[in-house]
């Protein structure tokens, strides 16, 4: 098994416009569970004794995982990657303690915690309400990330992962379609027919010594049907810190293009490196214009909000913070320090978003549960994700990694079980890999087909269609 294949997924998201700036990292854990929206009530039955149902008629999904997080403080990354000095990270295999209960296939799902900015895109008027809508859906897309240092499960080839909400008014279908180099698409569709959002993921490794690097590749696209308009871009880089010796930490740096393919219009988002002193950490700034100038200015952080303003109101709040702030000069000592540390330190969390007079909010990201910590600091959204409700087996295509025995067990808290699991299923996917090349027959995609994405020309992965017509007499066998 190749580094790409082991590293690939270790990286890879209310609304007010009159709330204050005042938002902090520090404290996006709240007191309570926030996953029921302010006028939904609280009150909730059980249905048939199994599915809880609130008094609105909504689906309440579970808000906690069967079993705590297992702990990691015995093991070293480094005691596996030594192995691989001088090597492009081949042939190694993580042990499951530095997972998390979740498929990659899973994780991209993720990208839908806040489709609220999709259905907000939908409904203006204004193209340039519709590109901040969709700039903040793209930065919201990888705020679930944050502080999430586990690496979710590979998806085995034909693995599939389905997910339907009627409360948030989408449907949503993935697949793994390619082993070497591994790829993963999805499609995913508004219940009022009023967009579609597709892609096709599969990001390239870099190992720094220190940390590891996950550079992406493949096209996001979303198509808002009542404009009659189609947007792609690509997400950050991340890094994954720490891998050797310390904490490990991530951050998302690089620059994303959202682009109109109908207008023409862009946005361009600059997601900032830590830097001197941390001070960058986590920010993102960026600008949105049309074809003779830019029309406003982004700022934020992809851990926190998301804020718009005038160009002009951002430049002179600059040219006044500049003038009010003199850099701290470092010195010749703490230079030295910061060469030979043998662990990167996370630069301690800078203050808050500051926010600019006269700006509007675009998104501000969720509160995360009290016991995220335990439950591999994920959000309520990525706890109902693997949750396998009475009669869904009966209904789920026999891919569909709800039913993998190794994340299943992993999620019980079956460590031994789940590790003996992972370790049977990616042998019977080499055997299975083996059989097909001494027969000498193609593995064929399911759901999904090569192509050509039709607004950028690239290469992409196409949803063939036909999902949900629960068809799945010819599913692989393989779990």
């Amino acid at each position: 098994m190749n580094s790409e294949e082991e590293f690939y997924d270790a990286v890879t998201g209310f609304d007010s416009d009159n709330s204050s700036g005042e938002f902090s990292e520090a404290n996006h854990k709240c007191p309570e569970m926030l996953d029921l929206e302010p006028h939904q009530s609280n009150k909730t039955e059980k249905h048939n004794g199994e599915t809880e149902i609130q008094e609105n008629g909504i689906k309440r999904h579970r808000t906690s995982l069967p079993a705590p997080m297992f702990s990691r403080s015995d093991f070293s990354v480094w005691s596996i990657l030594k192995k691989c000095i001088g090597l492009e990270l081949s042939k190694i295999t993580m042990p499951i303690v530095f997972n998390e209960p979740l498929s990659f296939l899973q994780r991209i799902t993720e990208y839908m915690e806040h489709i609220y900015l999709i259905n907000k895109a939908c409904s203006h008027t204004d193209p340039l309400e519709r590109m901040q809508a969709v700039a903040a859906f793209a930065v919201s897309a990888v705020a679930s990330q944050w502080e999430r240092t586990g690496k979710p499960f590979n998806p085995l080839l034909g693995e599939t992962y389905e997910l339907t909400r009627e409360d948030l008014g989408f449907r949503f279908i993935s697949e793994q379609v390619s082993h070497h180099p591994p790829i993963s698409a999805f499609y995913s569709e508004g219940l009022n027919k009023d967009f579609i959002f597709h892609g096709s993921i599969y990001p390239k490794l870099k190992f720094w010594g220190k940390s590891i690097e996950a550079e992406p590749r493949g096209t996001i696209t979303l198509e808002l049907l009542k404009h009659n308009e189609a947007y792609t871009w690509t997400n950050p880089t991340c890094c994954v810190h720490n891998v050797i010796i310390g904490k490990l930490w991530l951050e998302q740096y690089g620059v994303v293009e959202i682009i109109n393919h109908s207008t023409g219009d862009k946005c361009v988002l600059n997601f900032k490196p830590y830097g001197l002193f941390g001070k960058e950490l986590h920010r993102v700034e960026g600008y949105i214009q049309d074809k003779k100038k830019k029309l406003c200015v982004i700022y934020g952080k992809w851990t926190e909000c998301l804020w718009c303003t005038h160009p002009t109101t951002y430049e002179t709040y600059k040219k006044n913070e500049k003038r009010g702030s003199e850099p701290k000069k470092k010195s010749s000592e703490e230079d030295l320090k910061s060469e030979n540390d043998e662990a990167d330190d996370m630069p301690e969390v800078q203050d808050s978003v500051q926010f600019i007079p006269g700006s509007k909010l675009l998104w501000r990201i969720n509160c995360r549960p009290p016991n995220s910590s335990q439950m591999y600091n994920f959000t309520s959204f990525a706890v109902s994700l693997n949750e396998l409700e009475k009669g869904m087996e009966a209904i789920l295509a026999p891919t569909d990694c709800r039913l993998r025995p190794d994340i299943r067990n992993m999620e019980n808290g079956n460590m031994d079980v789940a590790s003996r699991e992972k370790e049977r299923l990616e042998e019977k996917q080499r055997a299975a890999r083996k059989e097909r090349a001494k027969d000498e027959v193609e593995w064929h995609t399911r759901w999904f087909h090569q192509g050509t994405n039709p607004y950028t020309g690239t290469p992409d992965w196409l949803y063939s269609g036909g999902y949900f017509d629960r068809n799945f007499s010819d599913c692989p066998d393989i779990y």
